[in-house]
């Protein structure tokens, strides 16, 4: 992957907001802006397509909010996503059209765009998921470096730094992250790429990419 740029990993036709991510290069530069924009975007939402519930909290009507879940604002959460038994959403979050976030999964300050599926023990924070990606049950985004210094994107012998201490992984379009996957801090997932179970995955892979077990990436067939 050459530089991890906003429009070779994300469709932005298939977010609700993309005017989060005007003027920006890189996607991880509006995890610093997603509570200020929940504040401002919540206020102008169509209140027959959503309900405000609770301060900074809003909801389309069509979403299916299990009642065990957990949300607190600010948060916005799409039309028809499913928000499922035990889920937890701790604030700063965008939960996409058709989106689901499921049981025992944990979100925070990231974005999810449409049709994304969360669906089984998944952690997500300060984190970006593409358009239909999918994370396998157990896979998680890791956030913060064991050592604490701040998180560096290596892209194409590039260091590109973030200035950010918290920054779990972008995730592109129609990604697939296997059961069990460690996404280390900074990670970069290209569109449509696959990444096998149980994988501790760092770095940039490209799209349309299979990153194995062993850590080697191998071009899809």
């Amino acid at each position: 992957m050459d530089r991890p740029i906003i429009q070779d990993l994300l469709d932005l036709s298939h977010t609700a907001f993309p005017q989060l991510f005007q003027g920006k290069t890189y996607p991880w530069e509006i995890l610093s802006e997603i509570h200020d924009f929940i504040l401002r975007a919540g206020r102008d939402l169509d209140p027959e397509i959503y309900e405000q519930r609770g301060e900074d909290l809003w909801i389309a009507r069509s979403a299916e909010v299990a009642a065990t879940a957990s949300i607190s604002g600010p948060a916005i959460i799409g039309e028809e996503a499913q928000i499922r038994h035990c889920a937890f959403i701790r604030g700063d979050v965008i939960v996409g059209a058709g989106a689901v976030v499921g049981n025992s999964t944990e979100l925070k300050n990231c974005v999810l765009f449409e049709k994304v599926q969360v669906p089984h023990y998944n952690y997500v924070g300060d984190s970006v998921l593409g358009y239909k990606a999918h994370m396998g049950a157990g896979s998680i985004c890791s956030n913060v470096r064991s050592d604490k210094k701040l998180v560096v994107v290596r892209a194409a012998g590039e260091r590109i730094e973030t200035g950010r201490k918290k920054f779990g992984a972008i995730i592109g379009d129609m990604v697939e992250i296997g059961c069990g996957s460690v996404l280390n801090p900074g990670t970069v997932i290209g569109r449509a790429s696959q990444v096998y179970p149980l994988s501790s995955v760092r770095g940039c892979v490209p799209a349309g990419s299979i990153y194995t077990q062993s850590g080697k990436v191998i071009e899809k067939a």
